[in-house]
């Protein structure tokens, strides 16, 4: 039975900026942001690990601009790398417009930390005439005093009126080329303040839970956030920011957008089943094995990993290859159609080689080469194990007896009316 069509709620409109030849906002796909972690001022270590973050999924690389070396790096940076480079500006003015001149493809400002309005108007006007987008970075963590005494604490109402105040000075210098973003390390108020923020403007959304910490907890914590934005149609760009390498940041992204339907395929999507008692092989190691071969690979498929035989290729029907293993064999299926039955130890490998013959001939092809013998060979693996766990593992047929004899023993029988029964 085919599964029906579902997808996220409609994207909000917005307006459409450009980074370099990256669209955000509009009809654009929804794109992935991360940060060096590398002193920009070394520029080679720098371009390694902005090719690294392109590799994993990042759509646009943020580099910190804090210093005369930084600034310099980055007018060598700029035109040698794979995706566009926003400066990360913090309280010096003179590093936003050191950045413009290296080159870059968009500034993001923190409006809690760059402060006088004469020097926010300098630089919108300067990134005006660039034609270079400025992100408003609002963050919880570093709200200007007065918006704190105002609204007694970091609100989503403070921290949407820090966007609206630093987008009326851009105003004044007729500049709106703009996205903003109002993080907080908590996430029901990241989630508040962005639903805020889509009801009060309508220029494009940068996602993120601010320092999120290190994974499983970080993750964890900004995929509820920025997952459930993206699940209302809210959002049109989105980092994760972790306590750890920022190619983490730069995968998790992608593979958040890849899960949510909003954007292609590009990499390995591995699902497996969480084992039980009716494995027949080590599930966890086996999906290791499976993930680091496949992705090794670059991989664009669903691939399923399953435990056993009896319900493994129907529950993942809709991948499109996967194995699933019984009496020393694995059962190889594409789509949910077992194409071959191979042994337990090369299940692997069989997955991994099944995987690179899609890739290059395509499903139906592959269908259509499926072993002659594959089908009844999984099927009557699948009815002996069925008889021999699954047919009765609870013992149901004892246990109803036992029900049925308790039931006519002594107090409630069969037919008696409930206590109170037509009570009024």
């Amino acid at each position: 039975m085919a599964t029906a069509a579902v997808s996220v709620a409609t994207r909000r409109p917005t307006r459409q900026i450009h980074l370099g030849n990256v669209a955000v906002g509009g009809d654009a796909p929804v794109s992935v942001q991360s940060m060096t972690t590398t002193k920009t001022a070394d520029v080679e270590a720098t371009i390694q690990q902005i090719y690294a973050l392109a590799g994993a999924g990042a759509d646009i690389v943020r580099c910190t601009c804090n210093e005369r070396e930084a600034a310099e790096g980055l007018a060598r940076i700029v035109p040698r790398s794979p995706v566009p480079i926003v400066a990360d500006i913090h309280f010096h003015v003179e590093m936003a417009l050191a950045a413009l001149d290296a080159g870059v493809h968009g500034l993001r400002l923190n409006p809690g930390n760059l402060r006088k309005p004469e020097e926010i108007r300098l630089v919108a006007a300067e990134a005006r005439d660039r034609g270079v987008p400025i992100r408003i970075g609002v963050n919880a963590g570093s709200l200007h005093p007065e918006l704190y005494e105002r609204f007694g604490g970091a609100t989503p109402e403070a921290l949407c009126e820090s966007a609206r105040m630093e987008l009326a000075y851009f105003d004044e210098v007729d500049f709106h080329d703009v996205k903003i973003s109002v993080k907080a390390s908590n996430v029901a108020l990241m989630i508040e303040a962005y639903r805020l923020a889509s009801e009060t403007f309508d220029y494009p959304l940068h996602l993120g839970v601010t320092e999120a910490g290190p994974p499983p907890g970080g993750l964890v914590k900004a995929t509820a956030g920025i997952a459930t934005l993206l699940a209302e149609g809210i959002g049109d760009t989105i980092r994760y920011s972790l306590t750890a390498d920022p190619v983490e940041e730069a995968r998790a992204g992608r593979q958040l957008l890849e899960a949510l339907g909003l954007r292609e395929r590009k990499g390995l999507d591995l699902i497996a089943c969480p084992s039980c008692g009716r494995a027949e092989i080590d599930v966890i190691r086996v999906a290791k094995e499976a993930q680091s071969a496949l992705e090794e690979r670059k991989i664009p498929l669903q691939i399923a990993v399953m435990g056993c035989v009896v319900n493994g290729p129907g529950e993942a029907r809709e991948a499109d290859l996967g194995i699933a293993a019984g009496r020393r064999r694995g059962h190889l299926f594409i789509k949910g159609k077992i194409v071959r039955v191979v042994p337990e130890d090369e299940m692997v490998s069989a997955l991994v080689s099944e995987a690179e013959k899609i890739v290059a001939e395509g499903i139906d092809a592959r269908l259509a080469a499926a072993d002659s013998g594959a089908e009844r060979a999984a099927e009557e693996d699948r009815r002996r194990l069925f008889d021999e766990r699954g047919a009765d593992a609870n013992h149901a047929g004892e246990r109803i007896d036992e029900i049925r004899r308790h039931l006519k023993g002594p107090g409630k029988h069969e037919g008696d009316a409930d206590e109170g029964a037509g009570e009024s």
